[in-house]
C-alpha cells in the first residue's frame, strides 16, 4: 500500500513532501519516546506520535521512515516543518488518537512491519 492510499483512506492531511506520497508503506509504529522508535521502527514504516519538535525529523530520517503522522490534532512546530521540507520527509496529521489510527491502519492491512 502506498502512503497516498493510506492518506486518502484515513483522511490524513499532508503538511509537506507531497511528492513522496507514492512510496510503499512497510508497516506502522506508534510511540513517543525517541529512543524506543529508534530501536523498533523499521525502514518504510509510518510513525504515529504526539511529538511535534524538530528531533522527530532526525529520527525519521535516520530510520528511513515513509512518514510521520501527528495524532490527536497536533500540528508540527515551525522548525519541524522547515526541516521536514528540506529532508523531503512527509509529515501528515490526524485528529484521531494513536490508538484509533493504529486500528484503522491494521484494518487496511498495514501491520507492524517487523
Amino acid at each position: 500500500m502506498t502512503l497516498r492510499e493510506v492518506k486518502e483512506s484515513l483522511g490524513l492531511v499532508a503538511c509537506c513532501a507531497a511528492e513522496k506520497l507514492d512510496q510503499t508503506v512497510t508497516g506502522a509504529y506508534a510511540g513517543d519516546l525517541l529512543s524506543d522508535v529508534m530501536a523498533h521502527c523499521q525502514e518504510g514504516n509510518i510513525w504515529l506520535t504526539i511529538q511535534v519538535h524538530v528531533n522527530i525529523v532526525g529520527v525519521a530520517v535516520l530510520k528511513d521512515l515513509a512518514a510521520i503522522v501527528l495524532v490527536n490534532g497536533r500540528e508540527p512546530a515551525a522548525d519541524t516543518l522547515e526541516k521536514a521540507i528540506v529532508e523531503k520527509l512527509p509529515i501528515l496529521t490526524s485528529r484521531m488518537s494513536a490508538y484509533e489510527l493504529s486500528g484503522r491502519l491494521y484494518s487496511l492491512g498495514v501491520g507492524s512491519g517487523a
